[in-house]
Formats: structure tokens, C-alpha cells, sequence
């Protein structure tokens, strides 16, 4: 059982399900579940625009949802923790038992 949240907490969990409310973060935090992904990648898998992913990049890891890594000149991004990667996954699942 959880102990019950504080005005803070609550308040950062609110949050966080709201950046994750917008399907073109959830379509970049989702591609960097299983590998990570360079920012290039990351704009060929969405369709997004370079600079909308960037933008929405820096908000999840803000939120510390995806953490970066740099080698070299690029920057590959993906999921911060397996708490990030198992509720995730977990959701996916969810979602297509549906559709089986």
C-alpha cells in the first residue's frame, strides 16, 4: 500500500500525466523505450519537425522521463528509469488486449 501523496507530489504526478496527455510526446518517449534513439531518428519515427521534437524533448527530460546521453556530436535519448519503461509498457499491453 502507498502512503498518501503530499500536496507536492501530487501535484508533479498531475504533471506528469499531462506531458504524457499529448500523443506526439508519448510517440517520442515510446520510441526510446527498447533503444535509444539520436534526435534525427526520433523526427523520422514521429514526423514531427526537428524543432518540435527538440522542444518536446527538452519538456520530458525536465520531467526526467527520458535522460540523455552524448557520444561524440550526437546526443541518443532514452527512457530515464525502468519505472518510466514498465509503466509504459504495461499501458501498451493494456491498450491492444483490446484489439486482439
Amino acid at each position: 500500500m502507498y502512503k498518501q501523496l503530499s500536496p507536492d507530489q501530487l501535484l508533479q504526478l498531475a504533471d506528469t500525466f499531462k506531458l504524457l496527455g499529448d500523443p506526439t510526446r508519448l510517440a517520442i518517449l515510446t520510441s526510446c523505450l527498447e533503444q535509444e534513439k539520436t534526435v534525427s531518428e526520433i523526427v523520422a519515427l514521429t514526423g514531427a519537425s526537428q524543432s518540435l521534437v527538440s522542444h518536446h524533448l527538452r519538456l520530458l527530460r525536465s520531467a526526467r522521463l527520458l535522460k540523455p546521453r552524448r557520444a561524440g556530436r550526437n546526443i541518443y535519448y532514452h527512457a530515464h528509469d525502468d519505472h518510466i519503461s514498465c509503466t509504459l509498457k504495461d499501458m501498451i499491453e493494456h491498450i491492444q488486449e483490446d484489439s486482439q
